[in-house]
């Protein structure tokens, strides 16, 4: 485990991940054009440091002993700043090596993000369908899909060989482009229209998601994707979203 480097790809710290000390940005509750309450709608997030605190893969990393190695690429991935697909193969390559009982051991060490739980409650009971769209893991990703009663998810998934992960992705990477791929497909099978959906997520391989959406919103975000999002909410409180939608 962590026999490999990650050389090749520049690792300097940026911003904290979750800032909360920057003001609330949300837009008035009803604001014309919002997505409404009163009919079907669909909300799909990002899951790490949106639907939860944490990033899965750096607590995969701390595990294998090189937590701060894959931290500091998570952030500049999630910044814009590196190929998403080529940085996840290069940490993932570092949990080789690792058993498999380690998924069950993150997750019970994983929180959801203040509110998440509200959020996810008050739109079922509209009506409304939840999902999350995921560069983490299946094998994290759907124990936490049933803990929070999601409607759709997905994620990565790990080759896992003898009990025992072998560094390396199986099948697509979920990208932006599966991201965005996802809300337009679980709208249409829903019969939700893009103007009654809405897309959360604080990575710069949420931003088409988050454009293509009826409202995109930044949630604690980086940089570039509060630039790019309509709403930005920069307090981790995800209730906030509900403030956004119209009754």
């Amino acid at each position: 485990m962590c026999s490999e480097t990650l050389q090749d790809l520049d690792t300097r710290d940026g911003d904290c991940r979750g800032r909360s000390d920057a003001p609330v940005a949300v837009a008035r509750s009803g604001a014309a054009g919002a997505p409404s309450l009163s009919r079907p709608g669909l909300l799909v997030m990002d899951v790490d440091s949106t639907l939860i605190d944490e990033e899965v893969i750096d607590e995969l990393g701390a595990a294998a002993g090189c937590g701060e190695r894959i931290a500091a690429v998570t952030e500049r991935a999630m910044r814009g700043e590196l190929d998403f697909a080529e940085a996840l193969r290069a940490r993932v390559a570092l949990l080789e090596g690792l058993p498999d009982s380690i998924f069950a051991q993150v997750h019970d060490a994983l929180h959801f993000t203040t509110g998440a739980l509200d959020l996810i409650g008050v739109l079922h009971a509209h009506g409304w369908k939840v999902g999350v769209v995921s560069g983490g893991f299946h094998e994290v990703v759907d124990m936490l899909a049933a803990d929070a009663k999601l409607d759709h998810w997905i994620a990565n998934r790990l080759e896992v060989k003898n009990g025992r992960l072998t560094g390396r992705v199986l099948g697509e990477i979920v990208t932006k482009d599966v991201k965005l791929r996802s809300l337009r497909a679980w709208a249409e099978e829903l019969g939700v229209p893009m103007a009654q959906t809405v897309a959360v997520g604080d990575g710069a391989n949420d931003i088409p998601m988050i454009r293509a959406s009826g409202l995109g919103v930044a949630f604690c975000a980086k940089p570039k994707t509060r630039a790019a999002a309509p709403h930005a909410i920069n307090t981790r409180d995800l209730r906030l979203v509900l403030d956004l939608l119209r009754p």
